[in-house]
């Protein structure tokens, strides 16, 4: 039998893809957003594309507050913008 591959859809571009290839946004119980590199923690999740213009698509389509049902300040795009860098950073550093 086949594995069955988990499709998740950005809340950026809205296109349809294989979870591990997407980047995991958290709402955790406490309230912080973050990045959830391993898509493993507990919270409520929404899923980007790993492009940050996918991230920029999200803020001005309102992706994310739809998702968590919540207004969302601008601190917290610009914290995810830099967490996003350092993501990108590392995942490059583990291929070379």
């Amino acid at each position: 039998m086949a594995k069955k591959i988990t499709l998740r859809q950005c809340v950026g571009c809205g296109e349809m893809k294989d979870k591990k290839e997407m980047m995991r946004v958290l709402k955790t119980a406490e309230g912080p957003i973050v990045l959830d590199m391993s898509g493993r923690k507990n919270g409520r999740g929404a899923y980007l594309c790993k492009d940050r213009e996918c991230l920029r698509k999200a803020k001005k389509k309102k992706g994310l507050e739809r998702s968590f049902k919540m207004s969302i300040p601008d601190e917290i795009y610009e914290n995810l913008e830099k967490e996003f860098e350092e993501g990108e950073h590392e995942s490059c550093a583990g291929k070379g």
